[in-house]
């Protein structure tokens, strides 16, 4: 069987394109058939075909971290039960309801039938398969363990979407607090506040300062609310652009680095990132330059990896890797410790996990810990600005009752 790329369209009229398994174009027309799409092009995929590449690249949508990770567990379960990878990457196929996933591993299976390696398959898909994905599948098949090499992968895939998945739920509370907060006291200072202030308009009376104030931003944002609007975006707009700069993104990432309890959250992320990289890198038998390169790129923040890349050539030079790390002063000591007693001992692999648990349930506490802090002092934040609007509006109300007495 081999795959084939085609061309067709659907009852409605629109065209509809994919990859599909057959044993010869006759018999692709009649499958296409039978699902009610009318064949315009069929084409195989060979190595050969010049399209080869362009049919890879026109299918390519990314996989999302969630199906990656139970993508990569059903491809190591299957492994490891012994059955052939031809087999195995038609079972995952059928498996997923996702068409642009069913495509992507009908491709890869194409290429594994033509005799090329799975990493060689994955690498038709950058953007799905990350360079850690690849190189660690790579190591895999020249060491024969492929099985055991997907199985630490599924485990780092799915660890890594609970990680993100964590994170997520996290920030739902306070974020939706967040903006109710600013759409309530928006909707208070613009509406509210305009149409309780308008009873005392006509009345001769003194308004409290608190009164006077409040009715200030009140027309302040009534008359140029669009217009705050429009710089808000545009500020948005500029900082996106501007922070997509190399410079300008490295400045922000060495702030990022300065302020204190950011800074340790940012560390202990991309130290994690990195320790739980190297470990599942060197463990599969990547060799330690190349790991440190592919762990270069998974960092976010843009000091720490040029410390990696500085590090990678001093351990290319002889250097320890402990050592190479310390002197660029980006790490946690914690790491640098387990990472310097790893070489030591001569089990690197099994001290990068260690540190990589301790940094994860580190900064998981930071993060739970600002959220418990954070959540109570929007709500006394908010609460306070409604009392202070709702004392403004009362207070001119309290006067005219003791004029009138």
């Amino acid at each position: 069987m081999g795959a084939y790329s085609y061309t067709a369209l659907k009852e409605s009229g629109r065209e509809n394109k994919g990859i599909i398994e057959g044993n010869s174009p006759r018999h692709i027309r009649q499958l296409l058939r039978e699902k009610g799409l009318t064949p315009l092009t069929i084409e195989e995929i060979t190595s050969e075909s010049p399209q080869h590449k362009q049919s890879f690249h026109l299918f390519e949508k990314k996989i999302s971290s969630a199906d990656l990770a139970l993508f990569t567990r059903q491809l190591a379960t299957l492994v490891k039960s012994g059955l052939p990878l031809e087999e195995t990457l038609n079972a995952v196929a059928k498996q997923t309801e996702k068409l642009h996933i069913k495509n992507t591993i009908l491709a890869i299976r194409s290429q594994v039938l033509e005799g090329n390696t799975l990493a060689s398959g994955f690498a038709k898909f950058p953007r799905s398969f990350s360079d850690l994905f690849r190189a660690t599948v790579k190591a895999g098949e020249k060491t024969g363990h492929l099985d055991i090499v997907l199985e630490r992968l599924a485990d780092y895939t799915e660890n890594k979407q609970l990680i993100k998945q964590k994170a997520m739920l996290a920030l739902i509370y306070p974020v939706m607090l967040s903006l109710v907060a600013i759409v309530v006291v928006v909707a208070l200072l613009t509406y509210v506040v305009p149409q309780v202030i308008h009873v005392f308009e006509n009345m001769n009376q003194q308004l409290p300062s608190l009164t006077v104030g409040l009715i200030k931003v009140s027309d302040f944002l009534n008359q140029n609310g669009t217009f705050l609007l429009a710089i808000l975006a545009l500020t948005i707009g500029l900082s996106l652009i501007i922070f997509k700069q190399n410079k300008a993104k490295y400045w922000l990432h060495q702030l990022q680095l300065k302020i204190p309890l950011i800074s340790k959250l940012v560390r202990g992320l991309n130290a994690s990132r990195f320790s739980r990289t190297l470990s599942i890198l060197m463990a599969s038998g990547v060799p330690v330059l190349n790991a440190l390169s592919i762990c270069e790129q998974v960092l976010t923040n843009l000091p720490m990896r040029a410390a990696v890349h500085k590090a990678t050539e001093q351990v290319r030079e002889g250097a320890g890797l402990a050592y190479s790390l310390e002197n660029s002063k980006q790490f946690p000591p914690i790491l640098i410790h387990l990472i310097a007693s790893g070489e030591t001992s001569g089990n690197l692999e099994e001290m990068l996990e260690r540190a990589a648990t301790h940094q994860e349930r580190e900064t998981e506490s930071i993060i739970n810990t600002f959220l418990g802090l954070f959540e109570p002092f929007l709500i006394i934040l908010m609460g306070g600005i409604v009392l202070t609007i709702v004392l403004a509006i009362l207070l001119p109300i309290f006067n005219l009752n003791q004029l009138i007495q």
